[in-house]
């Protein structure tokens, strides 16, 4: 390649890793409205949510199309290679957690629509806090390329998925003793899982950038673990 050639190629990998990390501010931001919305009933702001997923679907589509180009013009190689199949793997994730924080604006919608609302008061604060502070570090981890606190944001996950299991009980429990409530509980329970699956595809980004760092493929690695053992 000649110089000028290289450094567009470097201009048009920066725009990626760029276009990537607004996209993950967009998905934060529509997490973080969408629970402020359960909170607080505003009906706008929920309806702002649910319109706010399709500009997160349209990067998504822009960041595919980058890349597919990046792949067929410059063929990359090694590192380079692999930011650009983790960008796309990011970006899908990126999109499902925009997927659930509509699904969280729409429960809370018929939540708060209903004729007589009642809201289950279950412990979800500390399983949104940690999954938006899981979040935000894998976002952070990409940007430095730094894979080192993976293993603290598995800790971080392990402990939204038994948050999630918990208010699930609290919910049964809801359920058991009045069955007027099962209605808003199975509403709340979809959120709740929403936020559970939140975790799980921040905690996807975090081993894509181990990938990009080491080209290590560690998404399974538990069940590697299980099968040599075998």
């Amino acid at each position: 390649m000649t110089e000028h050639t290289l450094r567009q190629y470097d201009i048009e990998l920066e725009e990626i890793r760029r276009r990537i990390l607004n996209m993950g501010g967009l998905a934060e931001a529509q997490v973080v409205k969408a629970i402020e919305g359960l909170r607080s009933g505003q009906i706008d702001l929920l309806d702002t949510v649910v319109e706010g997923d399709k500009p997160i679907n349209l990067a998504q589509i822009e960041l595919d199309d980058a890349c597919s180009h990046i792949i067929a013009k410059r063929q990359p190689a090694a590192g380079d290679l692999r930011l650009v199949l983790a960008v796309i793997k990011i970006a899908s994730d990126l999109e499902r957690i925009g997927d659930e924080a509509k699904k969280i604006a729409k429960a809370a919608r018929r939540l708060h629509g209903a004729e007589t609302p009642f809201i289950p008061r279950v412990g979800l604060t500390q399983a949104v806090e940690l999954a938006l502070e899981l979040l935000r570090a894998s976002l952070d981890a990409f940007a430095r390329v730094n894979p080192e606190g993976i293993e603290d944001l598995r800790r971080k996950d392990a402990e939204i998925d038994a948050g999630f299991k918990g208010v699930m009980r609290q919910l049964i429990t809801y359920m058991m003793e009045d069955p007027r409530t099962i209605s808003s509980c199975l509403e709340m329970l979809f959120i709740a899982k929403a936020i559970e699956r939140v975790g799980d595809h921040a905690m996807n980004i975090a081993e894509h950038v181990v990938f990009v760092a080491r080209g290590e493929d560690v998404r399974f690695e538990n069940t590697q673990a299980k099968l040599g053992k075998s």
